[in-house]
């Protein structure tokens, strides 16, 4: 193996962040430079006892990066066999150096690609921080437009935080905590990590949903809002606090901050005041009763 030295890069940051491997997800020369890859007889995929060995930890550590980055590894392919599938992958490796049981009835299969994005998710791995360590250097060697592009994106995203941190106090907390969390993914070029309910729900965005046209919403929102924080007092629902909105003219307006869990509110609001008057355009929505809403 090759020893890290001290003076590398920080290995981690493929860890952190998921723009930076895929930047590097394609340069699988890497593993065999590392340590010898044994893959199965059709020199192409590895079982997960196989990754395990390659990175000297234990199988249930492969198992549990599978499952959290399942999607990610998934689109650099990984893939699960069975039924006539499996069968016929058994029958290929029948007499070969590494049988596979009859009992099991499904089976995990890693490519190349598939096993270097494992060994850039692995904090725990030796192996894996020597081939992290590879991959920088690799990176390194990057057209300066590559990470120029790069580091733009990062100070962008540092000073849309600023901005959302001045606005701590004026706008909304729960909208506030949800673009920074949106934003934070985006610059780590990962999926945000935000709880379906407090997903922002836009008056003219529910409207849409229902069918009616651009001029149609415009005559409905104005009214829509305050309709909808009555129905909230009727109810006994906090109402939430305020938030920026981009309006398509280019201005900028404080509404409402509202989310997914507002979503009841929203359609006792269309059902009370405007449903009869949009009988073709729509479909009703079933109207949430007292205690659904309330459960807000």
């Amino acid at each position: 193996m090759v020893p890290i030295m001290p003076d590398q890069p920080n290995e981690l940051i493929l860890t952190e962040s998921r723009t930076m491997r895929a930047q590097t997800v394609t340069r699988v020369d890497v593993l065999d430079k590392v340590k010898t890859l044994s893959l199965l007889p059709d020199n192409v995929h590895a079982t997960t006892e196989i990754v395990a060995s390659y990175y000297e930890v234990d199988t249930e550590v492969i198992k549990k990066t599978v499952q959290r980055h399942r999607e990610e590894l998934a689109s650099n392919g990984l893939r699960v066999i069975r039924g006539d599938e499996l069968r016929d992958f058994k029958r290929s490796t029948e007499g070969q150096s590494v049988p596979l049981s009859e009992r099991i009835n499904a089976l995990t299969l890693f490519t190349r690609r598939t096993i270097l994005n494992v060994g850039q998710l692995l904090a725990e791995s030796d192996v894996a921080r020597q081939v992290r360590t590879y991959l920088l250097e690799v990176e390194e060697l990057a057209s300066p437009d590559v990470r120029s592009q790069a580091v733009g994106a990062v100070e962008l995203s540092e000073s849309r935080m600023r901005v959302l941190k001045l606005a701590q106090g004026i706008v909304d907390a729960s909208w506030l905590e949800t673009k920074a969390r949106v934003l934070l993914a985006k610059a780590l070029g990962e999926e945000p990590e935000v709880d379906p309910l407090d997903v922002p729900l836009y008056v003219p965005d529910f409207l849409k949903g229902l069918g009616l046209k651009r001029k149609q919403i415009e005559s409905v929102q104005s009214w829509f809002g305050r309709r909808a924080v009555t129905i909230c007092d009727e109810l006994n629902i906090d109402a939430p606090e305020k938030r920026q909105s981009d309006l398509s003219n280019g201005t900028v307006r404080e509404t409402k901050a509202w989310t997914e869990r507002h979503r009841p509110v929203f359609e006792l609001t269309w059902a009370r005041h405007y449903a009869a008057d949009f009988p073709t355009q729509t479909t009703l929505p079933s109207i949430p009763s007292q205690r659904e809403a309330g459960a807000l």
